[in-house]
């Protein structure tokens, strides 16, 4: 990518230079349940993105190859999502990254982040474009699929726990009940077990609150609407650890405003 719009010069600096990257790393990375990388070019590029340099991590990634993918995947489905601003280049920036997670389960079949990114990075490009045109792409099953490969791969992945609720709650608000169990296999109680289970394993996390209440309200609407709100509430007190995290509680509190 030629040029990214920068993290915004007024948030607070996330250092993890030396060895603080390791002593962080459990708590930064308890929902993607990444390795810590023995390599340090891997290490700095993973710096980079939780310092909020995704352009950089990205860069440093791509020079690496594909034993990096998830640290480029991750940064620019996070900076695709919260900083750029236009809506092309933010699509293309998904399907790089959904393009390079396909490399990447060829390359690592075992590797559970390869299929989550591409469910990650396949849902907001979804998002972005509609969910109902995706699911007419066929896009939706490849979502499900990476996602329960993910989950037997790595049950603990809290992330892909949040991705999977969301994935049922989508399909339920864009083309129903009849249609959305029929057809894909959507439930309610599964989407509520599966958010249910990713706030049990990672129980601060601002991101993880945050959906939980999106797909509330998509499932329910009004009438679990102060769940919804003290979701939102929780996640807009949260202290951010990192870049993305700082990125994820700011969004909380432009909708509380």
């Amino acid at each position: 990518m030629s040029s990214w719009t920068p993290f915004p010069p007024d948030a607070p600096e996330y250092d993890f230079a030396g060895d603080r990257l390791e002593a962080n790393w459990a708590e930064l990375h308890a929902g993607d349940r990444e390795p810590f990388p023995a390599a340090p070019a891997l290490q700095d590029a993973w710096r980079a993105f939780h310092q909020g340099d995704f352009g950089q991590a990205v860069a440093l990634a791509d020079d690496i190859g594909l034993e990096a993918h998830a640290v480029a995947n991750k940064a620019t489905g996070i900076y695709a999502t919260y900083l750029e601003p236009r809506d092309a280049r933010k699509i293309a920036c998904f399907k790089e990254a959904a393009e390079r997670a396909e490399a990447a389960i060829e390359a690592f079949p075992d590797d559970p982040n390869a299929h989550y990114f591409l469910a990650f990075n396949l849902g907001r490009y979804s998002q972005n474009i509609s969910v109902v045109k995706a699911l007419k792409q066929g896009i939706g099953g490849k979502i499900q699929k990476s996602l329960q490969r993910a989950l037997e791969l790595q049950p603990d992945h809290a992330e892909a726990h949040t991705a999977m609720g969301l994935y049922h709650a989508e399909i339920l608000d864009k083309v129903g009940k009849l249609i959305g169990s029929m057809t894909y296999g959507a439930s309610a109680d599964k989407a509520m077990d599966h958010f249910a289970r990713s706030l049990e394993l990672t129980p601060r996390s601002p991101i993880a609150r945050i959906e939980y209440a999106n797909g509330l309200y998509m499932l329910y609407g009004d009438d679990r609407y102060e769940e919804v709100s003290d979701l939102y509430v929780a996640a807009a007190e949260a202290t951010p650890l990192d870049a993305m995290e700082y990125l994820d509680v700011t969004a909380a509190q432009a909708e509380l405003e």
